[in-house]
């Protein structure tokens, strides 16, 4: 059934920004796309409903979505017992911060015509579908779109900035940082309003929050790549496989260190749903409990792989 799947074509994307609500009360917390479609009844229904165009996105197809290797990517992701929680996940920014960028690179590249892959008329929004398109916060923290590239360069400098301060990310922790351990303290790793992640070794309190909104970023630039250039540079390259050992080592460290929530998913949910089906997920992992299995398992179908 190849035909139902194709290569991406580059669609009008529907305004979805952030706006900044600091002195509003927290909305209560809304489900994500997989546990909402999750209700549905039919396979088919809770596909259809994910309004994805027609023909399929060919990464949606089973024999697009594989990897490099075969392994549990969570043994990547998972925490050492002795590694103090705050330095993990600055590790985990930065490591995944490189992966991305040798992706954004080969989009950057100059073709014959002088021009780069991604570029204003290419990519006139940073968007990821017909559905999900991101604004940029100008200087007066109003809600700008901008064309994708310019959207990747500003994150860019500002998640380097962010790594790059001393202040947010310490090369030097005050003293010796250890992790929590329950065989010898029942003292709770975070017990009161005077702890976070990452105080032990030296990591301001609005650390945590500020690498979930790297983490966010990422999230984006990695939907974009997905939606926009996946057939053309990425899998006439053949770094399809590459792109998608990175992501899901991405998706799972980000689900496992709460660095994203479910439904900020919801771009490149049919493929969570995929690899959730196809075991790419383990079943014990965040990632697969954020997933859809009717969905990834129609797609085995559609994919002939089941």
């Amino acid at each position: 059934m190849a035909n139902l799947f194709s290569g991406f074509s580059h669609s009008q994307a529907s305004q979805s920004s952030a706006s900044l609500a600091s002195k509003l009360p927290p909305l209560p917390a809304s489900p994500s796309l997989a546990q909402s479609i999750g209700m549905m009844g039919t396979a088919d229904e809770a596909l259809n409903a994910y309004q994805l165009p027609k023909p399929l996105p060919i990464w949606l197809n089973p024999a697009y979505a594989r990897h490099i290797v075969k392994g549990n990517f969570m043994t990547l992701s998972a925490r050492p017992k002795t590694v103090e929680e705050g330095e993990w996940v600055a590790h985990q920014v930065v490591e995944h911060y490189r992966n991305l960028w040798n992706f954004v690179r080969v989009i950057y590249e100059k073709e014959e015509d002088g021009k780069t892959l991604c570029n204003a008329t290419t990519c006139p929004r940073m968007s990821a579908g017909a559905n999900h398109s991101y604004t940029w916060l100008n200087s007066r923290f109003e809600p700008i779109e901008l064309p994708a590239f310019e959207y990747i360069t500003l994150m860019q400098r500002w998640i380097s900035g962010k790594i790059d301060d001393t202040k947010m990310f310490p090369t030097e922790a005050s003293g010796v940082s250890f992790s929590h351990n329950a065989q010898i303290t029942t003292t709770a790793l975070l017990n009161g309003p005077d702890e976070w992640v990452g105080k032990r070794s030296g990591f301001p309190h609005e650390f945590f929050g500020i690498c979930q909104t790297i983490f966010l970023q990422m999230f984006r630039v990695y939907a974009h790549l997905y939606w926009a250039h996946f057939t053309e540079p990425f899998y006439h390259l053949n770094l399809e496989k590459q792109l998608n050992s990175c992501f899901s080592h991405f998706v799972l460290t980000a689900t496992a260190l709460d660095l994203l929530k479910p439904q900020e998913l919801e771009p490149m949910q049919p493929l969570i749903d995929l690899w959730a089906a196809n075991g790419t997920f383990p079943p014990e992992s965040k990632a697969f409990a954020a997933a859809n299995l009717k969905v990834g398992q129609r797609l085995l179908q559609l994919g002939g792989m089941a």
